[in-house]
């Protein structure tokens, strides 16, 4: 419910500040007075485009400012899905600055045009005889069967379902499309395959073989060293083995005289034992130092083999090619399995569809159930708006196709005369039959669903006398479950409001500027008198308005 509305700077509007009620309001005001600058403002603030021609003042920003109960709406999960904070009384701000930029915020943060748009379908439902067209909407058509039928939550329900069933489907095409190209691929790639499985190589084998062919290329150098160092240890007249010894068996002379003594006699004997087994190692490597030139080819030619590799599929390691040996293996894989990758597929969509088939069922099992009552309620309504001879007949069909509603082909048709044959409403109804249609579906889904606030521009237009009465009624009647505003030319309609606003214009100082107010008792009888019977306002008009107003007061009582 739209609880408040201020505009400042805005085409005729310097300030305004007005506050809204549930129930009937009512805006009446001359021809020019700004009624549709106010309908301009309330679209500005819930997403139309602006530029700098909307200020009033071209140095100051303007700024509208749009209060909204939104408690009994079920938004939560909208403000979630935009991560906006969730506020029942929620403020929708926009900006527009003398550059022509524009800035919008909910509830202080900021959003985007298409957020707001996204919002406003959600929070006020503007409604004149242009917008009619959307009762020959079929998405239109449907949001009124399923909200007599209380298929909120199963509609909920299949529209997860379809969505992962169409996912599961594009899934499915997108394979198919791979497959297609990974099996021109095959040959190639198996051989690739092959080629990279017959190396046979292993992590940190390139490593391994670069060390052993610098060790191969200096094998010479490296037996020199290791036949010196034995050489050292073992000569019999200077080596460390002799001198080892001779120190030893000085020590051991003396060792029991002093525990540090034999304490050194420990650490030499210690060394000893050490050093044998040194020696005895290096003489080990020095026989296995051997100058194979097969095994110098050997290495050299693996080696050759890795590098190779790298550079034909353009990596530098292993690891790398490694890693492409995978990915061959799975798209190699991937042709020769693709019968058992397709049928998983199938069977997973098989599975959703028979979900969403049970899900149609009770879809089109709810909506025939309703249909009549439907029908016989849409009948009542047009007879309570001059319409007594206006049919409908709503067939339901089922399609094998399942789409956003479900496999059900829903269509309204129309007549507006007894004896003339149904035909869709878009072809047969006029501008002023739509308005009245329009007005009471509104009125029959406020009765089942919770709907956002309705304003009415001037969708009386074109109507007088009975019918107008019938309008107010069904507007009054409306009411009574919702927020409606009603911007009318009407006294029958204006004389049902709960609240009355005028909107009219000034010139102050030059400037014409428009405002609103709210009228009390005595000012709606002169203001509904002055719309019967114009400016100059009579005896017999301003009685005819007292008699609209108490008749309203009788029926709300």
């Amino acid at each position: 419910m739209l609880t408040a509305l201020s505009i400042s700077n805005y085409a005729l509007i310097k300030n305004l500040q007005v506050d809204f009620s549930g129930g009937l309001t009512i805006i009446t005001g001359e021809t020019g007075a700004g009624k549709s600058i106010l309908l301009g403002a309330l679209g500005l603030v819930l997403g139309n485009r602006a530029d700098s021609s909307t200020l009033k003042n071209n140095d100051k920003k303007c700024v509208i400012e749009a209060v909204f109960n939104i408690k009994a709406l079920k938004l939560h999960p909208f403000f979630e899905a935009e991560d906006l904070d969730y506020e029942e009384e929620t403020i929708v701000r926009r900006e527009i600055l003398p550059s022509g930029k524009s800035r919008a915020f909910v509830n202080d943060t900021p959003v985007t045009l298409s957020v707001l748009n996204a919002l406003r379908k959600r929070l006020i439902d503007v409604h004149s005889q242009h917008t009619t067209i959307e009762l020959s909407n079929t998405d239109h058509q449907y949001r009124i069967v399923d909200a007599l039928a209380a298929n909120e939550r199963l509609l909920r329900e299949y529209t997860l379902q379809w969505k992962h069933c169409k996912q599961l489907q594009r899934a499915l095409a997108v394979f198919e499309q791979e497959q297609e190209i990974s099996e021109q691929a095959y040959a190639y790639n198996s051989h690739l395959l092959e080629e990279l499985e017959a190396a046979n190589f292993q992590l940190g084998e390139q490593e391994a073989l670069e060390q052993s062919v610098e060790k191969l290329a200096n094998v010479e150098a490296i037996k020199l060293s290791l036949s010196e160092s034995v050489h050292v240890a073992t000569d019999e007249n200077m080596g460390a083995q002799k001198m080892l010894h001779q120190m030893h068996a000085a020590l051991q002379k003396i060792d029991r005289y002093a525990p540090e003594y034999q304490s050194f006699s420990e650490r030499l004997e210690s060394l000893k034992i050490e050093l044998e087994d040194v020696v005895f190692e290096l003489e080990k490597a020095n026989e296995q130092v051997d100058l194979s030139e097969e095994q110098i080819n050997a290495t050299n030619a693996r080696l050759q083999l890795l590098y190779t590799l790298q550079k034909k599929h353009g990596v530098g390691s292993i690891e790398e090619l490694s890693a492409l040996q995978e990915k061959l293996r799975a798209k190699v894989d991937g042709v020769e399995n693709a019968a058992v990758f397709r049928d998983e597929k199938q069977a997973a969509i098989h599975a959703a569809e028979k979900n969403l088939n049970k899900l149609c069922l009770e879809l089109s099992k709810r909506r025939k159930k309703i249909l009549p009552a439907l029908t016989q309620q849409l009948q009542e309504v047009l007879s309570k708006l001059g319409m007594e001879a206006a049919s409908f007949q709503i067939n339901l069909e089922e399609c094998t196709d399942f789409s956003v509603h479900g496999k059900d082909a829903l269509t309204f048709l129309f007549s507006a005369n007894k004896g003339i044959p149904h035909q869709e409403m878009k072809k047969v109804a006029s501008g002023g039959e739509l308005s009245r249609i329009m007005l009471g579906v509104k009125l029959i889904l406020s009765k089942y669903a919770q709907l956002p606030t309705v304003l009415f521009d001037e969708i009386d237009t074109g109507v007088s006398g009975e019918v107008s009465q019938k309008i107010a009624n069904v507007m009054h009647e409306m009411s009574q479950y919702m927020q409606v505003i009603a911007i009318t030319h009407l006294p029958q309609i204006a004389a049902k409001g709960a609240h009355h606003f005028k909107v009219y214009k000034e010139t102050l100082a030059g400037v014409s500027t428009t405002f609103l107010k709210p009228l009390s008792a005595e000012e709606r009888i002169s203001e509904i008198a002055e719309i019967l019977g114009g400016k100059s306002i009579s005896a017999s008009a301003l009685e005819h308005a007292k008699v609209l107003l108490h008749t309203r007061t009788e029926v709300d009582n």
